[in-house]
């Protein structure tokens, strides 16, 4: 059996290579469907809904409008858009780049029908905002009983 020294700080930095990583694997959302190791990457969306409507919220800082492409097909609203990186600057010595660029896209089932005509988006402060007004048959009606 060989007898090898214990040094505390060698073991501090093995732990902190070890939460490096795992830090690392949850920021950057995995990989991509084909396997070929490049990072992936979509906005983070809030969607809620009341009885007329339903509202959409999406992060995408740091795009163009003209960027982003919204489209509704088959009670399917999906999410497109390409994040542009900045040029590169050669006289820049970077330490470090950890924010992500790249095409996403986002789909999602939606729970009721919407009025398609009638949709409204906006985009300030790198949220996109999406409000589908639902259609007439997907609004909650109450029915009164008659009393007989």
């Amino acid at each position: 059996m060989t007898i090898v020294r214990w040094t505390p700080f060698r073991s501090m930095l093995d732990i902190q290579d070890e939460m490096n990583r795992l830090f690392d694997s949850f920021r950057n959302r995995g990989t991509d469907e084909s396997g070929s190791g490049q990072l992936t990457w979509g906005p983070s969306v809030d969607i809620a809904e009341n009885d007329d409507e339903i509202l959409v919220h999406a992060e995408i800082p740091g795009m163009k409008k003209e960027d982003i492409k919204i489209i509704i097909q088959d009670n399917v609203l999906t999410l497109k858009g390409e994040k542009k990186q900045e040029t590169e600057d050669k006289k820049k010595n970077f330490h470090r780049i950890e924010r992500t660029f790249g095409a996403f896209e986002r789909s999602f089932s939606l729970p009721s029908a919407v009025q398609v005509d009638k949709i409204k988006a906006g985009y300030k402060d790198g949220i996109l905002s999406i409000v589908l007004p639902k259609a007439e048959e997907a609004k909650p009606k109450q029915i009164d009983i008659a009393v007989k």
